[in-house]
Formats: C-alpha cells, sequence, structure tokens
C-alpha cells in the first residue's frame, strides 16, 4: 500500500524555501551594513555589534571600518577562530548586564549599532527588540545608525529607505534623531548627575516601550 505524504496545505500557494530566506536575509544584511557605512562616514564613534554568532557580519565590519573601535556583546563565543574580536573588545555575557556596564565608556560614542539577535517568532521578537533599545538608546551619538534584523517601534528612530537589494522586511535601518540623544556637556555635570540623566533616560524609553508592546 503506498501512503502520500503530506506536504501542508495551499501547496498551490508561493512558497519560499528556507535556504532562499536565508539567502535574501543575508543578502539584505549586507546592503544595510554597507549603506549604513555610507551615513556615518561623517560620524566620529564606534561600532556596536549584538549577536555575535559565527563571526560572518563581524568580519564584514571589520571590512567596512578598519580604523574604528568594535564592541561586541555575546553571551558565548562560537565563531570561527578568525572572526573572534579582541579580549577588550568583547563584552562576553547577556547583553542584559553587560550594556549597562559598558556605559562608562561607550554613552554617546557608538555611531553604528547592528542588532543581529533576532528568533524568527515574531511574538518572541517583538519583545525582545522593546527590551533592548532602551539598553542602547544611550549609548548611541547624536545622527546614530542602527541596523537590525528586529523592528525597532521606537519614537526616537526614524526609520530610513532599504538600499537595493534589501527586501522589505528582512533587515531595517533607523537613524536616531539629533533632539533624542541630546549629548551632556561633562563640565557642567558631575559623574553622579550624568548617571542620574542616563538613567532617567533608559527608565523613560523603558516605559514608553512597556506601554507599547502591552495588549
Amino acid at each position: 500500500m503506498l501512503t502520500r505524504r503530506w506536504r501542508g496545505p495551499h501547496r498551490n500557494v508561493a512558497r519560499m524555501s528556507r535556504l532562499d530566506f536565508f539567502i535574501h536575509r543575508l543578502t539584505a544584511q549586507r546592503a544595510c551594513l554597507n549603506r549604513a557605512a555610507e551615513l556615518i562616514r561623517g560620524l566620529d564613534g564606534f561600532v556596536l555589534e549584538l549577536g555575535l554568532g559565527n563571526g560572518r557580519s563581524y568580519d564584514h565590519l571589520r571590512e567596512l571600518f578598519p580604523t574604528r573601535d568594535i564592541y561586541v556583546c555575546e553571551r558565548q563565543v562560537g565563531a570561527h577562530p578568525a572572526c573572534i574580536p579582541p579580549a577588550e573588545r568583547l563584552l562576553l555575557g547577556d547583553l542584559r548586564e553587560m550594556l549597562p556596564q559598558a556605559r562608562s565608556w561607550l554613552t554617546g560614542k557608538v555611531a553604528l549599532a547592528h542588532v543581529d539577535i533576532g528568533s524568527g517568532d515574531p511574538a518572541v521578537d517583538k519583545a525582545r527588540a522593546a527590551e533592548t533599545w532602551p539598553l542602547v538608546a544611550p549609548l548611541l551619538r547624536p545622527d546614530g545608525v542602527v541596523a537590525s534584523d528586529l523592528t525597532m517601534d521606537c519614537p526616537e528612530l526614524r526609520a530610513l529607505p532599504l538600499p537595493d537589494g534589501a527586501a522589505a522586511g528582512r533587515y531595517h535601518l533607523y537613524q536616531l534623531s539629533p533632539s533624542d540623544c541630546e549629548p551632556v556637556k561633562a563640565g557642567n555635570v558631575s559623574a553622579g548627575d550624568l548617571e542620574t540623566v542616563v538613567g532617567a533616560r533608559i527608565l523613560e524609553v523603558a516605559l514608553d516601550n512597556l506601554l507599547r508592546v502591552r495588549p
């Protein structure tokens, strides 16, 4: 007796294979990172990557920014040996713990944040974006750029047009408006005051995002 294999409903509906989806995603990622390099060409600042993975995008960032310091936050390193950041620029651990620790030297100094921590589950990624943005926001400099596989639904960020080769929904580009990231002049405030300002800003953004994701 022949058994017919079930291939799912709506076989006549066009479907993209997981291989094609992966290729589209990487193509969009590369196009957005290349565009981000153009956008921050005239800006001083560091590059921050959230999610090292196997090191592909980190290696590409090194090619794009040979003269910039690139900081990488990763829970556990599993990258190709040739694509592991120097120990002094590797934030090893949970980003919810590591990014607050990095504020002392990264606050207001990140020109590009590459957020590559999506799970592929829309509900999980929505919550992850809401949790991650308040941690990244204080680190960005005015006009800083965010390239992300997560949709960042934040009033401080302005969505930018995607470059050629980036299919809609695969990757995203944003820019922080200067008015939403006013630099604090160190000469006018103490270290304690600066910490209070940054903490208040984080709380403000976190509360805003919490209200947005609540049903």
